[in-house]
C-alpha cells in the first residue's frame, strides 16, 4: 500500500490499527538543517535590497544624502546573500551525508556510487 505521495506506507504494528492517513515516523514537513539559513538569508537579502533602492531616492530627487548608517544596512544585502549561501553549502553537506550512508542495495537504480568506482565527482 502506498501514501499518496507514492512512498511505501510503513506496515502497522502487531495488535494496532493503522492509521488510514498514512502517518509514519518522520514527518513530511521535516525541515533540513540549511532550510532556516537560507530563509533567513533571503529576508536578510530583501532588507538589504529595499535599503539599497531607498539610498538612490536622494541622488535622483536632488536632495541630501541619507547618513552613512542607511548605506551601512544596504551592506545587508551581501551578507544575506552568503547566509542564504551558506545554508544551500550545509544542505548539501547533509544530503552527501545520507546518501553515503544509504546501502547501495537501497538506492534508486542508476545511482553511482564514487566510492566503489574509486572516484568522486
Amino acid at each position: 500500500m502506498t501514501s499518496p505521495t507514492g512512498r511505501p506506507r510503513p506496515a502497522a504494528a502487531p495488535g494496532s490499527a493503522a492509521y488510514p492517513g498514512g502517518v509514519s515516523g518522520t514527518p513530511e514537513s521535516d525541515s533540513r538543517s540549511g532550510d532556516l539559513l537560507v530563509r533567513t538569508g533571503g529576508v536578510i537579502f530583501a532588507v538589504g535590497a529595499v535599503a539599497t533602492l531607498i539610498t538612490f531616492i536622494p541622488m535622483f530627487a536632488g536632495s541630501e544624502p541619507f547618513p552613512p548608517v542607511a548605506y551601512a544596512v544596504s551592506m545587508l544585502m551581501g551578507v544575506g546573500f552568503a547566509v542564504a549561501a551558506g545554508g544551500l553549502l550545509r544542505d548539501i553537506a547533509v544530503q552527501r551525508r545520507a546518501a553515503r550512508a544509504t546501502p547501495a542495495a537501497q538506492r534508486p537504480p542508476g545511482a553511482r556510487d564514487a566510492a566503489r568506482e574509486g572516484r568522486h565527482r
